[in-house]
């Protein structure tokens, strides 16, 4: 094996991690002038870096000089990350997203798994096949070119920098240290420590200067947060007993709060919605996420008649054809906005197929219903409004509704939208607006992590941190919304296929075929949508049939190996694990962390 460098002295916070072979050596001199060219460059070379061990990684075949040249490249590609997610997401994706099938909605095609990702399990694995080495690698040079193009055709400004490193915050939060990107290798701990320094190379790069100017204080407590992050990982670099509670706490916050207040500074203004407010200084604010970002571009910025009035309609039985049901029917709010049945009960007490869920944060999400089947949020409540076994209330029979004529209404409507003739329309979107303000997001969990109190257990620590580590939760039920939808781009919310029992007393698979039913490929049989963990100690009973009763069932069925562990032999199971050798302590800590996110308060 040829001797390998691994660590090369490049800048001031260094490049760490490159391999000595044919290491690209372009435009490093003009990094010593400040700007935001000068970012350009630096993200290039790290591309280059990239694209040159996986070239190296090619003509090898030794599996020891594999890896490391794996790793080498990942952390490089893991440095320029967050511009190429940012200025080029899908190709981003393509490159580190997980290793499972990709299914294409405008063709139906199914794209086989790629990335760094596909390429670990290879490598990983006790036979690695040369061949799928070898595709995994081409491919891969083709979306690491694709993305080097696109950053030279969108070259780094303010307006694309300061999100981009707001994102990566999160980003090694919620998937570098819980092993979301890393699931076999499980390096992420390592390569968070070296994303940390090189964001506080990039900001040497960028804003040093103008910072140090205008608020020196300012500028010495980020780099010195860098500092203090990057050496708290590197002293707690195991990835099952890393405290990711103290982390957050006491050394991403402080990050994400230097990082918000350079941004007001430097005079930075977000020009277009994204889903991370950078003016929150934390990711555990009442105000961290941008609601408009979630909103459709109909619902965005609704005035507080228009809340009200959906607040109104959300309890008007006279929506259903037979007046018997209405919104608020299913999502109680006495009972977290769902309704504690195994599956709901549409009109005429007919028992529906499906749990009800929450309403609560439900904004927060790109699929609704179990099977995802509504893109946006007045797609779901329309829906509702056509299902026979629901409000069975067509685009007709609601001009015929006693809402037209009522009083209280008329004057409401005119308040919410002037000049116009109520009609489903805005009915619609009156409901959207207001179920967009159901959101909590104020537990024990979140004022903990702000550091309004410090009153976790012991208990609830571990729990959290076998959420986050070792039990792999936070794999699916992202960091800090806890739903599948996939930080920190917010662009997609995952789905997963668990293999849930019809009942909780039998060895059968339910015939509930979810995403199925839509697409009709076997990728997408018993797939159904991730939901929160957020109020779950108050939402059961659980699963897209409400067949556990106890969050002790629930993590027994997880424990087990979910459907394929019963023995259902389920070929596109999703769940990363055969099962998770949890002890009753452990699971008992899960259970009492997650019952930290309880909160009902809008």
């Amino acid at each position: 094996m040829k001797n390998v460098l691994l660590i090369i002295g490049v800048f001031g916070f260094s490049l760490f991690y490159l391999t000595n072979y044919n290491t690209p050596k372009e435009n490093y001199e003009i990094l010593s002038e400040q700007g935001f060219e000068t970012v350009d460059v630096y993200i290039q070379n790290q591309l280059a870096i990239a694209i040159t061990n996986l070239n190296q990684l090619k003509d090898s075949n030794a599996s020891e000089e594999r890896i490391i040249l794996f790793k080498a490249s990942r952390l490089a590609f893991k440095k320029a990350e967050p511009f190429a997610a940012y200025i080029s997401p899908e190709n981003s994706l393509r490159v580190n997203g997980p290793p499972l099938p990709v299914f294409k909605e405008d063709n139906k095609k199914i794209l086989p798994p790629i990335g760094f990702q596909a390429l670990e399990e290879l490598l990983y694995s006790t036979n690695p096949n040369d061949n799928d080495i070898s595709f995994q690698i081409k491919v891969l040079l083709g979306y690491l070119n694709k993305i080097r193009n696109q950053l030279k055709e969108f070259p780094i400004n303010e307006s694309r920098l300061f999100p981009a490193i707001h994102q990566q915050f999160l980003r090694i939060y919620a998937l570098s240290l819980t092993g979301f990107d890393t699931p076999i290798s499980l390096i992420g701990i390592e390569e968070s420590i070296e994303c940390l320094k090189s964001l506080g190379e990039v900001y040497r790069l960028s804003l040093l200067d103008s910072i140090n100017t205008l608020n020196p204080q300012l500028n010495t407590a980020f780099l010195k947060n860098i500092h203090k992050a990057s050496e708290y990982l590197s002293h707690h670099n195991d990835f099952n007993t890393l405290d990711r509670y103290t982390f957050g706490r006491n050394f991403l916050n402080p990050l994400t709060s230097n990082w918000s207040e350079i941004a007001k500074t430097y005079g930075y203004v977000e020009k277009r919605p994204l889903a991370l407010n950078i003016d929150a200084p934390t990711f555990f604010e009442k105000n961290s996420f941008n609601l408009n970002f979630f909103r459709s571009a109909v619902t965005r910025n609704p005035s507080e008649a228009k809340i009200k009035l959906g607040e109104l309609l959300f309890k008007e039985k006279a929506l259903s054809h037979t007046g018997s049901m209405s919104c608020f029917t299913c999502h109680d709010s006495e009972n977290a906005y769902q309704d504690g049945l195994e599956t709901a009960i549409g009109e005429g007490g007919i028992s529906l197929k499906r749990n009800t869920p929450t309403l609560l944060n439900s904004i927060f999400q790109k699929k609704f219903f179990w099977d995802g089947r509504a893109d946006e949020l007045e797609h779901q409540i329309a829906n509702v409004f056509d299902n026979e076994n629901e409000f069975n209330n067509n685009v007709h029979s609601i001009q015929t509704s006693k809402i037209l004529n009522d009083e209280e209404y008329v004057q409401a409507f005119e308040k919410a939208f002037p000049n116009k003739k109520p009609n489903r329309v805005l009915i619609i979107r009156a409901l959207a607006s207001y179920v967009s303000t159901l959101n909590a997001m104020d537990s024990r969990f979140d004022r903990n992590m702000r550091g309004e109190l410090s009153d976790f257990t012991d208990n609830e620590k571990l729990g959290m941190n076998l959420f986050m580590g070792k039990a792999l939760c936070a794999t699916c039920h992202f960091m800090p919304l806890t739903n599948g939808t996939v930080p920190p781009l917010f662009h997609d919310t995952e789905k997963e296929i668990l293999g849930v029992q019809e009942t909780s007393k039998n060895l059968k698979v339910d015939s509930d075929v979810g995403f199925y039913a839509i697409y009709k490929t076997d990728l997408h049989k018993y797939m159904f949508k991730t939901p929160t963990v957020r109020n779950i100690e108050l939402t059961g009973p659980y699963m897209h049939n409400g067949v556990y009763t106890s969050l002790q069932e629930v993590m027994d069925f997880y424990n087990k190996g979910g459907g394929n562990g019963l023995g259902f032999q389920l070929n596109h199971q999703t769940l990363p694990f055969e099962n998770l050798n949890l002890t009753e302590k452990e699971i008992n800590a899960i259970i009492d962390f997650m019952k930290t996110f309880t909160d009902t308060d809008i």
